[in-house]
């Protein structure tokens, strides 16, 4: 394939950039020259989506119609009732919602536990101590453990298989009727009797042949997964997904990307063999990036990527959007900022959150934030400018491949949605908690230190009979105490009737402290020091 050039790169409109290392293997969208998602693997942090372990059932909880089930993780995984057993109209209203993913519960609403199909209860299907074939169909995200399901579904280019299933879905983006049915007609003649298909949107040029070898190869595999779990013990893994570059290439590489681009020679060489296979009308959008520049610095992803990790955002029009993350939901709040406006108070504060609007859509792809979501636009007086920002981002998230609910814009300017949430967001994935916080972003303030310090001293004094202290602090924490503190210190100092030596220490965290009391015999010594309060 064609090397890619400085021309080539500047005169983008939609590409697939691979920028793979032994360590690391970054994939970037970009769209028009923005980059839309961003997807990360590491070796030691691998994604497990799509992976199939033969599990053991460890507790079966009637109260929440659910089964706590071990795969060999340090988690165990959890399996709720409709994911083991769920009625053919319920399983058609989800296979609607799904469209074409890997798994048919990646695009439920996240953690949908009060809505259960009538029908059978977890009880009746699953007892402790069963083995049982399973399939991750959601990451472990921080606490909890992965999301399984029974509903095995093993995709490839064009289709994918649900073995467990007798139903054949069009993707809902063919809008074809006739090609809808044209596919339906050809699945139906070529699968076996009580399997499922779900035909791809990639597979509207696909041939009858393609779609044929498609099937093969998955009814193959299949058989593969189900001889190796009668061979094998529980709680271990029976089949593993592609890894995150071939995956990306099978699922993201389609007729709306114009370029991929790869900067690994060895990487290229098996995504060309895997497209030549799979999808050989694609070779010739495959492209070896030998520039001398880093690939994403090149296409100015290295900036974006550093932006979307923070938490303050600012918008064209000089507002700005604050991101805010907890562990229950996701907080978004729109400013005003540095936009003053030119007309009057309503129309400036309207702009603004039309503005934000776009930027919220896009910083959700992108992050990757799911779960439930909280925006708090400026209080806007017009019902109608309520209506138009409503309309506007319901719009602007129909591009989003995770499904979004959104509400209405309450009177206090609030918006509630939420997005489907299968794997950790971007910026948990690529940062960690402080290691002085703990991940709060707030430590206490130099003075509750001192006051803290002031109590356990005047407390332990009573009890010790040497004649001095030291206090080993943060250098911020001393700089308190002997400058706006200083009084207090000379007070403490007369009521104790004890010096206190104070040592900065620049290797102490700042919430911490070392409070060493001097003995008896050191007292001579002590009595020797000029002054009350020392600084060493």
């Amino acid at each position: 394939m064609d090397t890619t050039s400085t021309s080539y790169i500047k005169n983008m409109a939609t590409d697939l950039l691979i920028n793979a290392t032994s360590y690391e293997v970054r994939i970037a969208l970009i769209e028009h020259g923005n980059l839309v998602e961003f997807h990360v693997e590491r070796p030691t942090e691998k994604g497990l989506v799509g992976n199939i372990y033969l599990g053991k059932v460890v507790r079966v909880l009637p109260g929440m119609q659910a089964a706590f089930v071990d795969i060999g993780l340090d988690r165990t995984g959890f399996l709720y009732v409709d994911d083991v057993h769920i009625s053919p109209a319920a399983f058609e209203k989800r296979l609607n919602n799904c469209g074409e993913g890997t798994s048919c519960c990646e695009n439920e609403p996240p953690d949908s536990l009060a809505v259960r199909t009538p029908g059978k209860s977890i009880e009746d299907l699953l007892v402790e101590g069963q083995e049982i074939l399973v399939q991750i169909c959601k990451e472990p995200i921080g606490t909890k453990g992965a999301r399984l399901t029974c509903h095995i579904t093993l995709p490839c280019r064009n289709l994918v298989f649900m073995p467990m299933t007798d139903h054949i879905g069009i993707s809902r983006k063919m809008e074809d009727e006739e090609l809808r049915q044209r596919l339906r007609k050809d699945i139906e003649e070529l699968r076996p009797a009580g399997t499922g298909f779900i035909v791809r949107t990639v597979a509207e040029d696909a041939s009858r042949e393609d779609l044929e070898a498609d099937m093969e190869f998955l009814l193959h595999l299949w058989s593969e997964i189900q001889d190796i779990a009668g061979r094998t013990g529980p709680m271990s893994l029976v089949y593993e997904d592609l890894d995150i570059i071939l995956r990306v290439v099978r699922d993201m590489f389609t007729t709306e990307v114009d370029r991929l681009v790869v900067d690994d020679p060895k990487t290229y060489q098996r995504v060309v063999k895997f497209v030549q296979t799979f999808a050989p009308h694609m070779h010739e959008r495959l492209h070896l990036y030998e520039q001398n520049a880093p690939i994403f610095d090149a296409y100015g992803v290295e900036m974006d990527i550093s932006r979307a990790l923070d938490k303050k955002i600012w918008l064209r029009c000089g507002g700005s959007i604050i991101i805010e993350g907890t562990e229950a939901l996701t907080v978004i709040d729109v400013n005003t900022g540095r936009y003053v406006g030119k007309n009057d108070l309503e129309e400036t504060i309207f702009k603004t959150n039309m503005e934000a609007v776009r930027e919220i859509a896009y910083q959700l792809r992108l992050r990757n934030i799911g779960g439930i979501i909280i925006v708090d636009f400026i209080d806007m007086e017009e019902e109608a400018h309520r209506e138009e920002v409503f309309r506007a981002i319901s719009e602007a998230v129909l591009k989003d491949k995770s499904r979004v609910n959104i509400l209405k814009v309450s009177e206090f300017g609030l918006v509630q949605m939420t997005r489907k949430r299968n794997r950790e967001d971007l910026v948990r994935m690529m940062c960690e908690p402080c290691p002085y916080c703990g991940g709060d972003g707030l430590l206490k303030s130099n003075r509750t230190i001192c006051y803290e310090i002031f109590r356990r001293i005047s407390l332990g004094a009573k009890n010790i009979l040497g004649p001095s202290v030291t206090i080993k602090v943060h250098p911020k924490v001393a700089g308190m105490m002997l400058k706006e503190e200083a009084v207090t210190i000379h007070h403490l100092e007369d009521e104790l009737n004890k010096n206190l030596i104070i040592i900065p220490h620049k290797d102490i965290h700042m919430e911490k402290y070392e409070i060493i009391w001097a003995s008896d015999s050191s007292a001579a010594a002590a009595k020797q020091l000029p002054g009350k309060v020392k600084a060493l």
